[in-house]
């Protein structure tokens, strides 16, 4: 797509970020839109939060699991990015984070102690790479009016991520059953979803293949020291503010962290 049409896209996603406003769906005005002009206008959208200070610090993988594909009617997986702006360490604030339509998702991250760079990775490469895996949540939100997105919308509007939690441990994903691991989620305080890795592609760690060797195709790597989100285990979760999610990420029955996210 041209540079200017990347740029007027780009530029309203970014003012709908900063204004806490949303858009028609980019299809509705545009429809010649593919998703290669989608990573383009996500492109010019993230070159405009780094202008404006932030700073790249992993990326993530969304709609890869059925259920969420099912919900969101998108079915095929997209990436994004994350910045540190979008890390949230304590509380999440609502309004501070400009968060519209908010959906909480319990994930496995992988922080990263090698770069992976596509094609060819595989999943065991990735374990390989990884430095540590963590329980977090995702908290997807969209600049579309609605949530009534498709593939277009999302990957434009860096892939709906909204912000992330990390939970504390940091545990070594080599000899782990990644398909196995559960998760189990309750939101203030009942019980409301439980999920398998096996949900994200099979496994986890594929997915993060996935990942590096579609960023390959754009000349984008995952760095060493990047945090990347693996991709939902559970239907995702609409959240306000005096919600409380947490989750308890266990192999085999014993637990090896917990996540809580808190909004304000």
């Amino acid at each position: 797509m041209s540079p200017s049409r990347a740029e007027r896209h780009g530029e309203r996603l970014f003012n709908a970020l900063r204004g806490r406003s949303t858009l028609a769906p980019l299809m509705a005005e545009d429809p010649s839109l593919t998703i290669d002009d989608a990573y383009a206008i996500s492109l010019d959208f993230l070159a405009r939060r780094k202008a404006d200070g932030e700073r790249v610090i992993g990326k993530k993988i969304g709609v890869t699991s059925k259920a969420v594909q099912d919900m969101l009617g998108v079915h095929q997986p997209d990436f994004g990015f994350l910045t540190d702006w979008m890390f949230v360490e304590g509380d999440i604030d609502v309004d501070d984070k400009a968060l519209i339509a908010p959906r909480a998702e319990a994930e496995i991250a992988f922080i990263l102690k090698d770069s992976l760079n596509g094609p060819g990775v595989t999943a065991a490469d990735v374990v390989a790479a990884t430095q540590s895996i963590a329980p977090c949540f995702e908290i997807v939100d969209s600049r579309i009016t609605d949530w009534k997105i498709g593939i277009v919308d999302t990957v434009a509007d860096n892939a709906s991520c909204g912000v992330f939690v990390l939970g504390d441990a940091r545990i070594d994903p080599a000899g782990l059953d990644l398909p196995s691991l559960h998760v189990a989620v309750t939101k203030n305080g009942e019980r409301l979803s439980e999920g398998l890795g096996s949900a994200v592609q099979g496994n986890p760690a594929q997915a993060v293949a996935w990942l590096a060797n579609t960023l390959g195709s754009y000349g984008v790597t995952l760095n060493a020291g990047d945090v990347i989100l693996s991709g939902s285990l559970v239907p995702l979760a609409p959240a306000a503010k005096g919600d409380v999610f947490e989750l308890v990420l266990s192999n085999r029955g014993t637990p090896l962290g917990t996540c809580a996210a808190r909004f304000v």
